[in-house]
């Protein structure tokens, strides 16, 4: 398997390590970590029907098994964690590596620039079901155990789900070290009920063997396509640890899997079988029916904690996803806050975070139970691991070294599974299936608007491009200059500001003194102030170039960082210092075409974004704003 990260792979040291596996615990696996509550469940009730027989409870166990060992400890923790772009993982960071190795293949950097666009808009998807299934499914539990409370089914709900995304502004790194204790003591019951009841019923450790899947899927293929939907709840959450392997780093995510959560997964499922197969009416609800009647509502207590916690994942991952886009160019730039100095992935954004929860709530009083939310659950998951698969296969296809034809047809397979796996979960269209779909129509459509406008405008500045080392030519002494200092603040480090060109064209002056200024971005938590600042003098006294270096835990203060150009003799006073903004725009259809609504689309989503100068701590009063319109 040849390597293709984007950066060398380093190990935390070992106290490091546990803290981190610890709070992946909490954040990672909390989704796949509840799944025993429902899913074995599932597939003798309403989800499956399938009779209650020793060959059957075997041949379930079996399909859950190789459905956890094939595609997320297979996929995902060995293989997918490879593929991670400066250390971001998710569907995103597949596709900034098929980017780079695609530039001069447009066609296929078009197909794959599609498939990672709608996987993550799924991904938007799935992360707003499922903090409403997971929380709506725990406080049910409750009133079952306690039929007076029923009536507070819906309010509780809300007021844990309105909790839930507050604390997100403490960091995923702080929420998983208040979450992974209660993980671990979670995983731990799951193994310990699971192994006394396998102790009792030793023979469904035969659901190891394929051949028992294999045998159903042959005598009773009809009914196994069906059961495959109930079978996909048992894998529900495993695209999550990929999306969030910027929070943590790949090692302790694999520690974590290895070392509790599969392990602790795998017994709890057998554990159900072993149960039902001694007694048939326990199938009613086989987890809570492994507990002994003195662990019950302790048992009931911590099953609503880890399916509260289990939302974490997807919320988390959205916050990474969304940080990803935003760096490609697929959405605005949105206010993030880094929460920790030793992962750089452990982010906050709050507007994502409050937009969430509204979503959430809505969907909550919508569907109003979890059995109606369960209808939905699946098919954005199943779509979003069948594009990693071909993305991951596009990759590996266009790598420079050759690549052995195994990895392939290994992908080939996985590609297959999945495939039948969205197929049975594409059965529940209508019963619910059509609104994580109908989300991720509504996100891909948002994400390609703001990618083609900023595109159109981007070949637009290349247009009227003026390489820097011009300058001189450019604009020379005969140009009038008036007193003060000006700041043009420049995305390109090599060419001259497009705002200083307008300005001179419509105001036919100059400041005494320019400044061409470049924000650029270091790969570390801070810097000090004395390596923040680089000065290159173009035109001694007059036309200067500064460079401000910030950390991805800082947030840019322009006109701080200029007073620290003192220390390169360029003293700035700020009462005689303008900034120069720019700010391109897309012009109105002359006459409505059939995708004219995409430009009022992004018309409406640029007048939304925040403003640069808020941005960069910059005094309204000192901020020139030039706008350029591009006419397409």
């Amino acid at each position: 398997m040849p390597q293709v990260s984007l950066r060398t792979n380093s190990y935390p040291p070992k106290t490091a390590l546990s803290l981190l596996s610890l709070a992946a615990l909490g954040v990672v696996y909390g989704d796949i970590g509840t799944s025993p509550l429902y899913a074995f469940k599932e597939a003798f009730g309403r989800g499956g029907g399938l009779p209650l027989t020793e060959a059957n409870v075997l041949a379930i166990l079996s399909m859950m098994f190789w459905s956890i060992m094939v595609i997320v400890s297979l996929k995902y923790v060995t293989v997918m964690l490879r593929f991670d772009n400066g250390g971001e993982g998710g569907i995103l960071s597949l596709l900034a590596l098929s980017t780079r190795l695609t530039r001069k293949k447009p066609r296929l950097a078009w197909f794959a620039s599609v498939c990672a666009i709608f996987g993550a808009s799924l991904f938007f998807g799935d992360a707003i079901i499922t903090p409403a299934i997971s929380v709506l499914s725990a406080i049910e539990g409750v009133s079952v155990a306690t039929p007076a409370l029923q009536e507070w089914v819906i309010p509780v709900t809300l007021a844990v789900i309105a909790a839930l995304f507050w604390i997100q502004r403490r960091g995923t790194g702080q929420v998983g070290g208040l979450f992974g204790p209660i993980m671990v003591v979670w995983f731990a019951m799951l193994a310990m009920l699971g192994l006394n009841s396998i102790a009792q019923t030793p023979v469904v450790l035969a659901a190891v063997d394929p051949r028992h899947a294999l045998a159903f899927v042959v005598h009773a293929p009809g009914l196994a396509f069906i059961i495959l939907g109930a079978v996909f709840l048992a894998i529900t959450g495993g695209e999550a640890l990929y999306a969030d392997m910027g929070h943590f780093g790949k090692l302790p995510i694999r520690v974590a899997w290895f070392g509790l959560v599969f392990p602790a997964l795998i017994i709890n499922y057998f554990g159900q079988g072993a149960l039902v197969l001694r007694d048939a009416a326990a199938i009613r609800n086989p987890f809570y029916l492994l507990a002994p009647p003195d662990l019950l509502w302790p048992m009931v207590i911590l099953a609503t904690l880890a399916t509260v916690i289990a939302s974490q994942a997807t919320i988390s991952g959205a916050f990474s996803v969304a940080l990803q886009a935003t760096r490609l160019g697929f959405l605005p730039r949105l206010p993030t806050r880094h929460t920790s100095a030793a992962e750089r992935g452990q982010i906050y954004i709050p507007q994502l975070n409050w937009a969430m929860l509204v979503i959430v709530i809505i969907v909550v009083l919508a569907f109003k139970s979890s059995s109606a939310i369960a209808a939905a659950y699946g098919i954005a998951v199943a779509g979003t691991m069948l594009l990693d698969t071909l993305l991951v296969a596009l990759v590996l296809w266009t790598l420079p070294m050759r690549t052995n034809p195994l990895w392939f047809a290994g992908l080939a397979v996985l590609g297959l599974i999945e495939f039948i796996f969205f197929a049975a979960n594409a059965t529940k269209f209508t019963e619910g299936g059509w609104f994580p779909l109908t989300c991720g129509i509504c996100v891909f459509i948002a994400l390609s608007t703001w990618k083609r406008a900023g595109n159109v405008l981007q070949e637009a500045e290349k247009s009227r491009r003026v390489p820097l080392d011009q300058y001189m030519a450019l604009f020379g002494p005969e140009i009038p200059r008036v007193p003060g200092t000006a700041v043009y603040l420049s995305a390109d480090p090599e060419a001259v500001p497009t705002t200083l060109l307008h300005n001179l064209k419509h105001n036919k002056i100059l400041h005494d003194r320019v400044i061409i200024l470049h924000i650029a971005d270091a790969d570390v938590p801070r810097l000090a102030d004395r390596d923040r600042v680089e000065v290159n003098i173009i035109d001694p006294h007059h036309v200067y170039q500064i460079t401000l270096k910030y950390g991805f835990m800082e947030e840019p203060d322009v006109p701080r960082g200029l007073e620290l150009a003192a220390r390169h003799a360029v003293r700035i006073e700020p009462m005689e210092t303008t900034y120069f903004l720019g700010r391109t725009t897309i012009a109105r259809a002359a006459r409505r075409g059939l995708f004219t609504w995409r430009r009022e689309l992004f018309r409406i989503m640029q007048r939304n974004s925040p403003a640069a100068a808020e941005y960069y701590k910059l005094a309204p009063e000192r901020v020139i704003e030039l706008g350029t319109r591009v006419t397409i």
